[in-house]
C-alpha cells in the first residue's frame, strides 16, 4: 500500500493569531501563526490523503478551513460541545492548546467515520450568514440603548435619534439580506415559497434557504436534527419519556424557527393546531417548539419539492 493511500488524522486548535497542530499518534505540536502564509506553507507538506479537524470559533478557523479544503483535503469543523464531552469521556485532566490539538487528532482519528465533512459556503451564502448576525447585534443593541435610558426624560431626544440610526441600519442590513439571498442559485423563488408558510417571514425564510441550499439534507427529520429541535431521550431507571432538545446546531436559526412559531400560531391557519398541543397538557414553549418542528417540516417539503405552501392541504394536524 502507498503511503498516500493512509489517511493522516491532524487536530487543529485554533485561535485569533496562532494554531496548534498535531497528527494523530505523534506527541509533537507545532505551532504556526494564523495567516495566510504560513498555514499555506504548512498545508503544502501534508501528504495527499490527509484529514484535518477544527473546532468552530466563530471566524478563526475559517481561513485555515477554506485553505486546506482547496488543497483537496477533507475538513471536519467540529462542535465545541461535540468535542468537549468527547474530552470528558476519556478522561483528560486539563485543557490547554497543545492539549486541545491532540484530542481533535485523536477525536477525528476515531470518529471520522460518523462526521460529516464540511464544505464551504458561497459568497452569498457567507454574506447571508454575516447580516443575519449582525442584525441580531443591532437588535440586541436597540434594546439595551432604550433600556438603560428609560427614565432619564432630559436624554429623550438623543436616544431617540440614536434609536432612529439603529432601525434605519437594520431595514438596510434586511434589504441586504434579501438580496444575497436572491443572490443564490434559485434563491429568489425559494424564498418567495417558504414564506408563503404562515409564520415564516423575510429573516426566518432567508436563513433556512441559505441552510438548504448549501446541505444536503437527506429527509425533512434531517433538517430538524441539524437545527437542534429535535427531542433528545433521557430514560433511565424508572424514569421514562422524559425528552430534552439537544440544541446541537445554530442558536441564532433556532430562535428565529421560535420566532416563526410565534408568529404563526396566531394564524388562522396554525392555531387549532397550537391549541391541541396545549390540550394535550404541553406548555406554551413545548407547543411552539412542536410548531417549530412542524414549520421546518413544511419548508423543507417545498424547497424539495419547488412548490408553495396550499392552505387547502390539512397538514396542520
Amino acid at each position: 500500500m502507498r503511503s498516500d493511500d493512509i489517511s493522516t488524522f491532524m487536530g487543529v486548535d485554533v485561535a485569533k493569531d496562532k494554531v496548534d497542530v498535531a497528527r494523530f499518534g505523534e506527541s509533537t505540536v507545532l505551532t504556526l501563526d494564523n495567516n495566510k502564509v504560513a498555514l499555506s506553507k504548512w498545508l503544502s507538506t501534508l501528504p495527499a490523503n490527509c484529514h484535518l479537524a477544527v473546532e468552530s470559533t466563530g471566524s478563526y478557523h475559517e481561513l485555515l478551513a477554506e485553505l486546506a479544503y482547496t488543497r483537496g483535503f477533507v475538513v471536519y469543523v467540529l462542535n465545541p460541545k461535540d468535542v468537549r464531552h468527547y474530552a470528558q469521556s476519556v478522561g483528560r485532566r486539563g485543557k490547554t492548546d497543545r492539549m486541545d490539538a491532540l484530542l481533535l487528532a485523536r477525536y477525528l482519528a476515531r470518529e471520522h467515520s460518523d462526521l460529516h465533512p464540511w464544505t464551504p459556503p458561497s459568497p452569498a451564502q457567507r454574506q447571508l450568514s454575516q447580516l443575519l448576525k449582525r442584525r441580531v447585534k443591532l437588535v440586541e443593541a436597540k434594546g439595551a440603548i432604550r433600556s438603560s435610558m428609560a427614565g432619564l426624560p432630559m436624554l429623550a431626544n438623543p436616544t431617540a435619534n440614536v434609536l432612529r440610526e439603529i432601525e434605519q441600519m437594520i431595514d438596510h442590513i434586511d434589504r441586504e439580506i434579501q438580496a444575497q439571498v436572491h443572490a443564490l442559485p434559485q434563491g429568489k423563488e425559494t424564498l418567495k415559497r417558504l414564506c408563503s408558510i404562515p409564520g415564516i417571514g423575510l429573516l426566518n425564510g432567508a436563513a433556512l434557504t441559505g441552510l438548504m441550499q448549501r446541505l444536503d439534507f437527506a429527509n425533512h427529520d434531517a433538517v430538524v436534527a441539524f437545527v437542534g429541535l429535535d427531542p433528545r431521550p433521557a430514560d433511565s431507571g424508572n424514569k421514562r419519556g422524559q425528552r430534552r432538545l439537544t440544541k446541537r446546531g445554530p442558536a441564532e436559526l433556532r430562535r428565529l424557527l421560535y420566532n416563526a412559531a410565534m408568529a404563526a400560531r396566531k394564524s388562522a391557519y396554525w392555531k387549532p393546531y397550537y391549541e391541541r398541543q396545549l390540550a394535550k397538557g404541553l406548555a406554551a414553549t413545548q407547543a411552539l417548539i412542536v410548531l417549530a418542528r412542524k414549520l421546518v417540516r413544511l419548508a423543507y417539503a417545498l424547497f424539495k419539492h419547488k412548490t408553495s405552501f396550499d392552505p387547502g392541504h390539512n397538514l396542520a394536524t
